[in-house]
């Protein structure tokens, strides 16, 4: 089986230094989706954190010696999947940031742990606790 992405657009931001982790961040930047996606926006509100799924584009090619390692902030080793590292068998990364504004076909976000360029796989609700997601029919 061969799985196949195309970026939905990419990242832009301003900020040469970034945190490791969405969590400390607090550098904004935007979200700019490609005109034909533009109206699924329609529906994301300024304050609202969102889910941005996104391509490791400047990772490493993955091989064994990457399925155990030492963050750089931690004093031991961990399995990959149990950390945050881009160094992946499928470099994909997940943020959760907070919409600003959302103009056209772009979002204002704050919490960017992304590089300028970084493509943008997909964008999803963040949902807390037990509210519920809309379905795609509506249920």
């Amino acid at each position: 089986m061969r799985v196949t992405f195309s970026p939905i657009g990419t990242v832009r931001t301003k900020a040469e230094t970034l945190p490791r982790h969405w969590s400390l961040s607090e550098v904004e930047g935007t979200l700019e989706v490609e005109a034909r996606y533009a109206v699924g926006l329609r529906d994301i509100k300024p304050g609202q954190r969102i889910v941005v799924l996104f391509y490791f584009h400047k990772s490493p090619e993955f091989d064994s010696s990457f399925l155990v390692q030492t963050p750089p902030h931690k004093d031991r080793s961990f399995g990959v999947f149990s950390i945050c590292s881009p160094r992946r068998p499928n470099p994909i990364g997940l943020s959760i940031v907070t919409v600003g504004k959302v103009v056209g076909n772009t979002i204002e976000v704050k919490g960017l742990d992304m590089l300028d360029g970084t493509p943008i796989l997909d964008i999803k609700p963040h949902i807390e606790g037990r509210q519920e997601c809309p379905s795609w029919n509506g249920e």
